[in-house]
């Protein structure tokens, strides 16, 4: 799954259209290196958002199935480093 899409199915991003702009200003990181929002996902794989204050860190544990996830079920899906 696209990053992109990623965000916003596992409810780290409110809208896709977010997520689309912390890519384009390169605040987004997988594994240490700025991707773009075509960057596929992999389990394991280690996300970073770095917010002007402070970095919040996420590590994949599974790709969901659907677009969209309840918020509940974030926690199936990554958490928090």
């Amino acid at each position: 799954m696209r990053i992109d899409k990623f965000l916003n199915a596992v409810n780290i991003t409110k809208r896709r259209a977010i997520a689309e702009d912390m890519l384009a200003h390169k605040v987004v990181f997988i594994n240490n290196i700025a991707v773009k929002k075509a960057k596929e996902v992999k389990v394991g794989d280690v996300i970073e958002i770095r917010y002007l204050d402070y970095t919040d860190k996420f590590k994949v544990l599974q790709i969901p199935k659907t677009k969209s996830t309840p918020k509940s079920a974030q926690s199936e899906y990554v958490t928090k480093l």
